[in-house]
């Protein structure tokens, strides 16, 4: 899928299919919002509304209020490519979030994904 697609793509339909990989796997629609606050700095219920929106996925992370600078150790693969090698762009943002929730669905800890060791 092209990078246009993707940003063209609802903030909904995506944030829908993020539930419900992590609920899948035994986590909470709660745990993937606090990744999402984590990271783009909007707060809970600004997601919540947003999801009811027609906001596209591109402008949900270009509009972000905040990006965590933490976001920077997220490392990994996505789509086979390594999230932390791609030139820093949009698509980039939103792979972190992909890897976030992969994290989040493979069972690891809040406190590791959120990468809250770095701030102690």
């Amino acid at each position: 899928m092209n990078d246009e697609k993707v940003y063209k793509m609802s903030f909904s339909k995506v944030y829908n299919a993020l539930v419900q990989k992590a609920v899948r796997k035994g986590r909470s629609e709660d745990e993937v919002q606090e990744v999402i606050c984590w990271l783009t700095g909007y707060t809970k219920e600004k997601v919540a509304y947003m999801e009811k929106s027609e906001m596209e996925y591109g402008a949900f992370f270009q509009e972000a209020p905040n990006l965590n600078p933490n976001r920077k150790m997220i490392k990994g693969v996505i789509c086979g490519v390594r999230v932390e090698e791609m030139d820093p762009s949009l698509m980039q943002e939103i792979r972190y979030l992909d890897k976030l929730i992969d994290e989040l669905a493979k069972g690891k800890s809040m406190k590791k994904i959120l990468r809250s060791e770095a701030q102690e």
